[in-house]
């Protein structure tokens, strides 16, 4: 698409770098975005320069291409009869002349298709013994003989493929992915009842997924191309508390990242998700405080009654709200709220065992996150790990959601379409900030 002045620049850029002796190839990903911006990466295979963030400003037919993280900037010509950009690359106070030439972007759209990573990629097997269970998984590891840092990717509540899948996006496939090419190893799992694993997800409370992250850490540390020292968990919502709570634990992780982790009780969670969801259907406050009413009492039932007799109580409460509801459905509806999983989210404190949590930690949470609020769970995350931990960072992401999307005018647009991506600026925080541990490791 092209933008004002006619300028096509998404795509593949490649061409030749002068350099003493020779020539490196270079290569510009360029993706548009909404709003008319771009998104760009550069590749210098010999240089071992991968995914590098690229930023682009086109004005008229003058393209300007910075790369601040290897100090170089390109400024060309387009020439849209060529399909060239035509000008000179500046690095290290060295100006060359340097011509890149488009070619389409690899499709992948046929079913199945990808790319081939510029890493390696396994299919594992985690075994739990505890649970008497097999997790299947994903490692991803940087191209090099290691040992490597790595991280265990940790999801949200509900069960959940190792990719984060929700539709087109792909949370922790898309991290991962991002992380490995900037030499961090990978593991992912399938929540406990999804694909290959084993288990049942609605069977599975948050204590007990504790022995699957301690499994699949278990797992990293009998790997050889795995530094011992240096694996680390990244958990996304209720699978940052399953972080922190294994962080509390013997053998805890080197360090903990924690995506939106909830900081209220597990009800109250529940309940001003409710409630955020009531007002976004715009329905007035007096029905919105009658249901968030009624809600907290089928809650108290649900937590504080035997199973038959909760059921049979919530059973009669939906069927009050929704005389057409039959009582098959109405049972059915109440057991899906009788899980254990439910029953013992209902009761969790999510920072009644912080204070065992001495590793490193990241907390961060995007402004416009409905689901986990930074102002009520990040708050009181962060307050109750500084009371006694001085290795906590906490950052707040400007328009990220829950899923950590960027503002919906940051999306990629592929085939006229906007679709969701991870946001770069998270992406980029949590690299850096795992990376400085280490950096400050030497210093001292």
């Amino acid at each position: 698409m092209p933008n004002e002045s006619g300028v096509v620049l998404g795509g593949l850029w490649k061409g030749k770098l002068p350099l003493l002796g020779g020539q490196l190839d270079v290569t510009i990903s360029v993706v548009p975005l909404a709003g008319g911006k771009y998104f760009g990466a550069l590749d210098v295979p010999a240089q071992k320069i991968s995914r590098t963030i690229t930023e682009i400003i086109v004005r008229g037919d003058s393209v300007l291409m910075r790369m601040p993280s290897v100090s170089s900037h390109y400024e060309a010509r387009y020439d849209a009869a060529k399909q060239e950009l035509s000008g000179d690359w500046s690095s290290g106070g060295v100006k060359s002349p340097v011509v890149l030439r488009h070619s389409p972007m690899p499709t992948t759209s046929a079913p199945g298709a990808r790319l081939t990573p510029p890493y390696r990629e396994e299919e594992v097997v985690v075994n739990n013994p505890t649970a008497r269970l097999n997790l299947s998984a994903t490692l991803t590891v940087p191209a090099g003989p290691g040992p490597f840092p790595a991280v265990l990717l940790v999801s949200d509540v509900d069960g959940q493929d190792r990719d984060g899948t929700i539709g087109d996006y792909h949370m922790l496939g898309a991290l991962a992915d991002y992380l490995t090419r900037r030499g961090i190893a990978v593991l992912r799992y399938d929540d406990r009842g999804v694909g290959q694993s084993g288990g049942n997800t609605s069977t599975t409370t948050t204590a007990m997924r504790v022995s699957d992250v301690q499994a699949a850490m278990n797992f990293l540390r009998a790997r050889l191309e795995i530094n011992i020292n240096r694996i680390g968990m990244i958990g996304h919502g209720e699978g940052a508390n399953v972080a922190l709570l294994a962080a509390g634990q013997p053998l805890p992780p080197a360090f903990v990242v924690s995506l939106a982790g909830y900081g209220l009780p597990g009800e109250q969670t529940l309940l001003e998700q409710q409630v955020a969801e009531l007002r976004a259907t715009k329905l007035d406050p007096a029905l919105v405080q009658v249901a968030y009413e009624r809600q907290r009492t089928m809650y108290g039932i649900i937590r504080n009654t035997n199973p038959p007799q909760a059921q049979a109580i919530v059973s009669n409460m939906l069927r009050q709200d929704q005389p057409t509801l039959t009582p098959e459905a109405a049972t059915a509806s109440a057991a899906k709220m009788l899980t254990p999983w439910r029953r013992f989210f209902l009761a969790f404190d999510p920072i009644a065992e912080l204070d065992q949590v001495k590793c490193p930690v990241l907390l961060l949470n995007g402004t416009s996150d409905q689901q986990a609020p930074a102002d009520m769970h990040l708050e009181a995350l962060e307050k109750e790990l500084k009371s006694f931990n001085r290795a906590v960072t906490v950052k707040r992401l400007p328009g990220v959601n829950h899923l950590f999307q960027p503002p919906k005018t940051e999306w990629t647009l592929m085939n006229g379409e906007m679709m969701p991506l991870f946001s770069p600026a998270a992406e980029e925080t949590i690299r850096e900030w795992i990376m400085g541990l280490w950096t400050k490791d030497v210093k001292h």
